[in-house]
């Protein structure tokens, strides 16, 4: 539509990003469920053998139980229509969601340390029967929680972060099994504690990967693998009636929901029909190329009118 200053601004909203909201909701409350029972029998058998190994695995299932129960509880809210005053919806929730997974992590992985340099300097006697038998319990559980769990989009940081903190139970589980069959048969009780730092600094690494994945959208940063030089060069050559592309943003409000702002100058003489064709083109070369299904395009009938207020400065600016 066009306006009294000039220029026209085409607002295109498409709605194919699907959260799969009852598959993700159904897995969560399943891994919620099943890891909550777990982190019950570590703890009573961690108790029960001395095993630092599963108090430590018992209490990152703990931490693990609260994630996913957020987790389940951010697609829930994520599944909320927009409304007056939240006109892009819910979905960032899980975004929330899975950047506090990531910093429970770091708190997590300083207690198990802790407690390992503790048992270390004091050691203390291990029931490796019920320590084994417990940790292959919970390794078991934590290969069907993350199975579960499997095959969600790689944008989703929700689901991400709960598969996080269940992978740190998964390897958590085994040097809690390796550990056990080292005290039963090797009598080597520090290898309790040692196993557990290996583990949490194997936890570290990921759950830094996921803080800055989460951060950088919430910052409203470029989506990973697009490179806005090329969305822009490539946008340029989209319809040969466009001059130049500028003031070009692209970010990710959630997982597979993808959103692009830009202006678009076109050639001089340019009708309502050229700005059309023109649309439909960036259109579906945004959505085809870089899942961008959200587009806004302003169209300038010449130099950006908005020159004077730093057109492009916030975004990219080539002629």
């Amino acid at each position: 539509m066009a306006h009294d200053h000039a220029h026209s601004h085409v607002h295109a909203h498409g709605h194919v990003h699907d959260h799969a909201e009852g598959g993700n909701e159904r897995k969560l409350l399943f891994a919620f469920v099943l890891t909550t029972v777990m982190l019950i029998a570590e703890a009573v058998g961690g108790v029960w053998s001395g095993s630092l190994a599963l108090l430590a695995d018992s209490g990152h299932m703990l931490v693990d139980a609260l994630a996913l129960l957020l987790a389940f509880l951010g697609a829930r809210f994520a599944a909320r229509p927009a409304d007056a005053r939240r006109t892009y919806g819910y979905g960032r929730i899980e975004v929330l969601a899975g950047f506090v997974n990531a910093l429970t992590q770091f708190a997590l992985v300083a207690f198990i340390v802790f407690e390992a340099i503790q048992r270390l300097f004091s050691p203390q006697p291990i029931l490796s029967g019920v320590m084994l038998v417990v940790a292959v319990l919970g390794l078991v559980a934590n290969v069907v929680v993350l199975r579960t769990l499997h095959g969600h989009d790689p944008d989703d940081v929700n689901i991400a972060g709960a598969s996080l903190h269940v992978l740190g139970d998964l390897l958590g589980s085994v040097a809690a099994v390796l550990a056990a069959l080292a005290v039963r048969w090797l009598d080597w009780n520090w290898a309790d504690p040692v196993l557990s730092v290996l583990v949490s600094l194997l936890i570290l690494r990921s759950a830094w990967s996921l803080v800055r994945r989460s951060g950088h959208i919430l910052l409203e940063g470029i989506p990973e693998g697009v490179d806005l030089a090329d969305v822009q060069r490539e946008l340029h050559s989209a319809d040969p009636g466009i001059v130049n592309i500028h003031h070009l943003h692209v970010w990710q409000v959630t997982a597979g929901s993808r959103m692009a702002t830009l202006h678009a100058e076109l050639a001089p003489g340019s009708g309502q029909s050229d700005q059309a064709r023109v649309l439909g083109a960036i259109k579906a070369m945004l959505s085809e190329r870089w899942r961008v299904e959200h587009a806004t395009v302003q169209f300038d009938p010449g130099p950006c009118p908005d020159e004077r207020e730093g057109c492009g400065k916030g975004g990219r600016h080539v002629h």
